[in-house]
């Protein structure tokens, strides 16, 4: 009954005539963002954050959440049309999908993609309503020493469950929680590392730094870049787009497997939705029957990583709002969202504030039933803005985006900072140094420290606390094992290199 009962607040929330029209809007520029290729909803969440001031913060998270799970929908797009994915997780789509789009069935590509991303979608909204407010009752057994080391897991997580180096992970990690530390102390009010800049006194914005590490290095990196790739004559009417019989038996259990993989992997704090994709693909060409036929138009490598994309894009908002760690780096940026508009995310952020939670939930579900009436109508729409030339389109983007860092407190300095970030962005672009793992640390930073101090002060300095408490010392025990395994893994793999070097010599 008050599953029903919260149901019915968040439809009340969701239904209004603002949080639809935030909803629209988001899922709207969502899928534009993800038929784009290049830009990717990392960039257009950190460009878009400013706006966000002017709205409550229900609306806000509301349009930010549309965005992400839109982009997700809209990914696909590029990959089957152009064999250029729009976001991460629509790489693997590519692998099949443009095959089918090369055999004439591009049409049916789309719709399987549809379909597949919004039966995961809905999925991994039932699996947030039910188990979401769950693990925030038991996280209301938390004190300090046990978000420390939730926090600590999950930075550890973020770092390790890339698939880039983890030392460069942690790299970033401690590069992030260093720019975290800048601006003043809270409990001394000294002012720490500003380097004689006043204007760092309050520290480094949120919003300059995401989008000068991914909206400014966008643009960087895709300077010189040329449209190559035109779309000719595609069959994209309606009957083109319905699938054969076959390809309804072949996707039905894809489906299934894709969303249980998304929804279990969207919940680990940093493996985000790409991850998701890959190892749903992986599954099914591991339990075909024929796994020759992957890479060369199997229907199944379509609808399985595209339904693990949006399961692991809903279920991503678990850890965030239940326990105030964000599951990817998107989804950490909606963090600070609400950190910006004072609203504290936890365990108690479900309790104070019912109607966000319940009311972002309820979007959810009204947004994927958007996405599903507007996607396909639009692939026509959608196949002309992948015409506009490069030329016009990052310009535009670019004074988009000083707009807005200047909006936030009407400062040059924001704008210059925010292009440095973008330049340092670009370098870690080249040196294949990941920037999501210094965005979280940068997020969680000040909440690390803050409960990093609170713990140290209940136990007087005893840094045994952390150890002694069972459900601190449990997580702690849970990141060392998640070391030993990557080490562990890593000495294996370099003694088979090792091995093989040996036995080709």
């Amino acid at each position: 009954m008050d599953l029903v009962a919260n149901l019915g607040l968040g439809f009340s929330v969701a239904l209004s005539a603002s949080a639809l029209s935030y909803c629209a809007l988001g899922i709207t520029l969502g899928i534009m963002i993800g038929v784009l290729p290049g830009i990717g909803p990392l960039a257009t969440v950190g460009m878009l954050l400013p706006l966000t001031f002017y709205a409550p913060p229900t609306e806000a998270i509301i349009m930010l959440a549309g965005i992400y799970y839109g982009s997700m929908y809209g990914g696909s797009t590029a990959a089957i049309l152009l064999n250029l994915p729009g976001t991460a997780g629509a790489a693997v789509t590519c692998l099949d999908g443009h095959p089918m789009a090369q055999q004439g069935r591009a049409g049916v590509a789309l719709f399987a993609t549809t379909l597949s991303s919004f039966f995961g979608g809905i999925v991994g909204i039932l699996i947030l309503a039910a188990f979401a407010p769950l693990l925030a009752a038991i996280a209301l057994n938390f004190g300090s020493p046990e978000y420390f080391a939730l926090m600590c897991l999950g930075l550890l997580a973020a770092a390790l469950a890339g698939d880039g180096s983890p030392s460069r992970a942690f790299a970033m990690i401690i590069l992030g929680l260093m720019i975290g530390c800048i601006g003043t102390d809270v409990n001394s009010g000294v002012r720490r590392y500003i380097f004689g800049f006043n204007h760092l006194s309050d520290g480094v914005n949120l919003v300059v730094v995401t989008t000068g590490l991914f909206g400014i290095a966008e643009v960087i990196a895709n300077a010189g870049r040329v449209n190559r790739s035109r779309i000719n004559d595609l069959d994209l009417r309606w009957r083109s787009l319905l699938p054969t019989r076959d390809d309804w038996r072949r996707s039905v259990l894809p489906a299934f497997r894709g969303t249980s993989i998304g929804a279990a992997l969207g919940i680990l704090p940093g493996t985000g939705a790409a991850l998701s994709t890959f190892v749903a693909y992986a599954c099914e060409r591991r339990v075909s029957k024929s796994p020759e036929r992957f890479g060369k138009g199997a229907i199944e490598g379509v609808v399985a990583p595209e339904s693990a994309n949006n399961a692991a894009a809903q279920t991503a908002f678990i850890p965030t709002l239940s326990l105030g760690i964000p599951g990817d780096a998107i989804v950490a940026i909606m963090l600070g969202a609400l950190i910006i508009h004072g609203v504290v995310p936890g365990p108690r952020l479900i309790a104070d504030h019912p109607e966000l939670f319940w009311g972002l939930t309820v979007s959810f579900l009204i947004g994927n039933v958007l996405l599903l009436m507007l996607n396909l109508p639009l692939i026509g729409l959608w196949v002309r803005i992948l015409r506009i030339p490069y030329g016009v389109l990052y310009p535009a983007i670019l004074v988009f985006i000083c707009v807005g860092v200047y909006s936030i407190s009407n400062s040059y300095f924001d704008v210059l900072l925010a292009v440095v970030f973008g330049a340092v962005g670009y370098g870690m672009r080249l040196t294949r140094f990941p920037t999501a793992p210094l965005l979280l640390g940068l997020v969680l930073g000040p909440l690390l420290e803050q409960n990093l101090r609170r713990s140290m002060m209940l136990s007087r300095g005893d840094p045994m606390i952390f150890i002694e408490r069972p459900i601190s010392g449990a997580i702690l025990a849970c990141a060392a094992l998640l070391v030993v395994l990557v080490v562990a893994g890593g000495i294996r793999k370099r003694r088979r290199a090792r091995l093989a070097a040996l036995a080709g010599s």
